[in-house]
């Protein structure tokens, strides 16, 4: 799949937990864990937005295209 999700890096850089993230975002940690490994489908624009708002970061250092 073209789209690579590099929310553990992030997580990585802010030395946040999975857990942690799970209560600022307001996600399941199962939601969460699909997101983080690549396997999910879709992801709404405002989990992206608290997402983003939680680490401090922008869509881009997350969300990342590689053509096939």
């Amino acid at each position: 799949m073209p789209i690579i999700v590099n929310l553990d890096v992030m997580m990585a850089k802010r030395k946040m937990s999975l857990n942690e993230l799970s209560e600022k975002v307001d996600i399941s940690l199962s939601n969460l864990s699909i997101l983080k490994t690549g396997k999910a489908k879709a992801v709404r624009f405002s989990t992206l937005e608290a997402i983003c708002r939680a680490l401090d970061c922008q869509p881009a250092d997350i969300l990342e295209y590689r053509p096939d």
